[in-house]
């Protein structure tokens, strides 16, 4: 599932980078492509856990 995420959000960051290229760019497929990228990169980002997370115990040796 993972490796889904990281695909749709080189795909929308390619989109992206290619609309704003043109001469006329589309804003709409802009502001689409980028909330896609934030979407992805918040779902993989939930799966890390917090610096100040009391719960993580991975620092106690």
């Amino acid at each position: 599932m993972k490796t889904i995420y990281i695909i749709l959000m080189f795909a929308a960051a390619f989109v992206a980078l290619y609309e704003q290229s043109l001469a006329k760019p589309n804003v709409v497929i802009m502001v689409i492509a980028i909330v896609i990228f934030m979407l992805g990169l918040m779902k993989l980002m939930s799966k890390v856990p917090s610096k100040n997370d009391p719960n993580n115990s991975s620092d106690e040796v």
